[in-house]
């Protein structure tokens, strides 16, 4: 896919109020679906190999296999015949000192990757390693040097970056986006214990889009990794800002793994609960028993919780009438779907109330409610006291 049509698609959406998703996939089948349910473009990343392989990402920083070589034999064979519609941009190793960096990216051009990405990226190094290989001319310089190259060939350019300065050079070579890299994506098995805040990686990405901007109005502004893990994460970003899209590896294709192939292992040594037979059949034929519109209900509640629900909505959907399923979830689940919608809600803004930092009218739009004084109220209601008072309580318990 030419560079210029990549880019009008991208812009198109952009304009009509969408916003931009790209998924590093590891593997065919991540790559398939990630293009069906929507992404715009998929990153072959070393690091999404190891995923697929049950390991951390941060495999993709060890000796252990040659990372060009790692990307070029899954995507070439995985990737690339499956993605017709969509880019497939190559995660290059820009300062492997067993390539000549234009002739390897020229060769990738030739194979039918529509551009690159500098991953395994120097910007994730610090410390006294960091030191040593920029000693050795293994450098950011040269994933800057390797976007300009491609650049000028005519591919798409995706560059990770991680402050201002790094982003400044990015958009002199040339980049057509400029993803602020937050770190590792924690959660699951396999993420990393400690990350930044999202206040904090907001505050670093608006600081870089706006040096990123003064160089070049139309750069594509993208977010990835660190503490963006859901939908509403990702939100929280948005709000505010003009930050265009977002690119995610683990939250596709790791997290979902591990969550669903224990799940259902777990159904299949519990045979007597036949949760593998309601899933699958959930899957295959649709809604055969009241379980599974309660389950349907209570899944859409879970991805859906910080946009406006209701009843209705969800009663149409089903087919069934609002008066049914009101009566039908009240007697399944023991209270009404309000009540376990609030409860729901609630229960995540208190979760995020002991481990986030962040303004209560924040918190309020995260799980579902943009007017506060209703938050607060709900909130007062479940837990004797406000939100105010349940921050400043759970400060001194801490201390």
């Amino acid at each position: 896919m030419e560079k210029r049509e990549i880019r009008k698609r991208l812009f198109d959406q952009i304009k009509n109020g969408q916003h931009v998703i790209g998924v590093a996939a590891g593997s065919g089948l991540t790559g398939k679906y990630a293009q069906k349910g929507g992404a715009d473009f998929l990153l072959s990343l070393t690091s999404g190999r190891f995923r697929q392989m049950g390991v951390s990402s941060s495999a993709g920083y060890l000796p252990i296999a040659n990372s060009n070589e790692n990307v070029m034999d899954f995507a070439v064979k995985e990737l690339l015949p499956l993605s017709h519609k969509i880019p497939v941009i190559f995660g290059l190793m820009a300062n492997d000192p067993t390539i000549d960096l234009k002739n390897y990216i020229s060769v990738l051009k030739q194979k039918g990757f529509s551009g690159i990405n500098n991953f395994p990226t120097v910007g994730l190094i610090d410390g006294k390693f960091r030191e040593a290989l920029e000693e050795q001319d293994i450098s950011y310089a040269k994933e800057v040097e390797a976007i300009s190259i491609a650049n000028s060939l005519g591919l798409f350019t995706v560059a990770f970056v991680f402050n201002e300065e790094q982003a400044v050079q990015m958009v002199e070579a040339g980049a057509d986006v400029i993803c602020v890299h937050f770190g590792f994506t924690k959660g699951g098995m396999l993420g990393p214990k400690h990350v930044r805040s999202l206040q904090s990686a907001k505050a670093l990405a608006v600081d870089i889009f706006e040096k990123s901007e003064k160089i070049n109005p139309e750069i594509i502004k993208m977010i990835y990794g660190g503490p963006v893990t859901k939908p509403a994460d990702v939100q929280f970003m948005y709000n505010g800002t003009d930050i265009h899209g977002y690119i995610g590896g683990s939250v596709f294709e790791r997290i979902p793994s591990e969550q669903t192939i224990l799940q259902v292992t777990k159904s299949f040594k519990q045979t007597d609960e036949v949760q593998y037979e309601q899933f699958a059949q959930f899957m295959k034929d649709g809604f055969t028993t009241k379980q599974d519109y309660i389950d349907f209900i209570k899944k859409y509640i879970r991805l859906h919780y910080a946009e406006n629900i209701t009843l209705q909505e969800l009663a149409e959907y089903l087919g069934l009438s609002r008066s049914y399923v009101s009566i039908l979830f009240k007697t399944e689940v023991g209270i009404s779907f309000r009540d376990y919608l609030i409860d729901y809600r609630m229960n995540l803004a208190i979760d995020i109330l002991k481990n986030k930092n962040l303004p209560l009218t924040t918190v309020a739009e995260m799980v579902g409610y943009p007017d506060y004084a209703q938050f607060s109220k709900l909130f007062k209601k479940k837990m004797g006291i406000s939100p105010k008072e349940y921050v400043k309580r759970n400060k001194t318990t801490k201390m």
